[in-house]
């Protein structure tokens, strides 16, 4: 399973971005989708997550309501919209899938993904 994350930039704050990540090999309906940020000197985070169907989101506190994840199964892509970036969201963004049976197929992951992308960098400047 490969994952090719695009759609970074450097943008000023208050500006808008959409990531894009497309996935070739494996079977893209049986992953969990994520998207994870590292920022310079800083630990990676997770930052929002979607189920197999994509029937389910879950977001950290410091992007709710300002970044929003979604998938086209046909496409096998994943996405996610920010809106209003802030200084504080610069980082290199790196989407992730996770494997589930479908007896799982509910579950929203924040971490031990099976496979990574190797990101894309977004910078926000004030």
């Amino acid at each position: 399973v490969q994952l090719q994350a695009s759609g970074g930039g450097s943008v000023q704050a208050g500006d808008s971005l959409r990531l894009s990540c497309a996935v070739s090999g494996g079977t893209f309906s049986r992953y969990a989708m994520g998207w994870l940020r590292q920022a310079p000197g800083r630990e990676r985070e997770f930052v929002a997550a979607i189920t197999v169907r994509g029937d389910n989101t879950n977001y950290a506190e410091s992007v709710k309501g300002r970044f929003s994840i979604s998938r086209d199964n046909n496409k096998k892509t994943v996405y996610l919209q920010m809106l209003n970036l802030k200084p504080e969201d610069t980082a290199v963004y790196y989407c992730a899938a996770k494997y589930y049976i479908l007896s799982e197929s509910y579950r929203v992951p924040h971490e031990d993904y099976d496979y990574w992308g190797k990101g894309t960098q977004v910078t926000v400047s004030s």
